[in-house]
């Protein structure tokens, strides 16, 4: 897929922002700004890919840990999806999200490089939201 989608590369966006990512994890106000960001930069893009699409599990996922509803996560997983969710928010990355058609191609793939890592996890979330009665689509995300 060219040499903006090589697994070595979205590994390195994601290990690059690992750093950022535990501080901001690790401080329930920080996470508050940062998931206020994520959403409105979310609601601001026209069309989300497939890949796209996880975004609002990663971040519903960080807003149950913030308001202490879901702790069963390990902390190597929410910093995982944080720098995910830093790469995805940052206007400077590979291709500029301004692009239109690509701009978002590198998110995508930074994303999907971070569900591979953390999909188990992530999934155990889930079944957890909706044995809670809190599937995905619910208001109360």
């Amino acid at each position: 897929m060219g040499i903006f989608f090589n697994r070595k590369r979205q590994e390195r966006a994601l290990e690059a922002r690992y750093g950022e990512a535990e501080r901001i994890v690790k401080d329930k106000d920080k996470l508050e700004k940062f998931l206020q960001k994520l959403e409105k930069k979310l609601a601001g893009i026209p069309f989300a890919g497939k890949k796209l699409a996880l975004v609002p599990v990663m971040i519903s996922l960080l807003n149950s840990y913030k308001n202490k509803e879901y702790r069963e996560v390990p902390l190597n997983t929410l910093i995982a999806v944080a720098a995910a969710l830093i790469y995805f928010l940052s206007p400077v990355d590979v291709i500029p999200d301004f692009i239109p058609g690509l701009g978002f191609a590198d998110d995508a793939a930074v994303i999907a490089f971070c569900w591979k890592m953390v999909e188990k996890d992530v999934q155990d979330y889930l079944i957890w939201r909706k044995d809670n009665g809190r599937e995905l689509g619910d208001k109360n995300l």
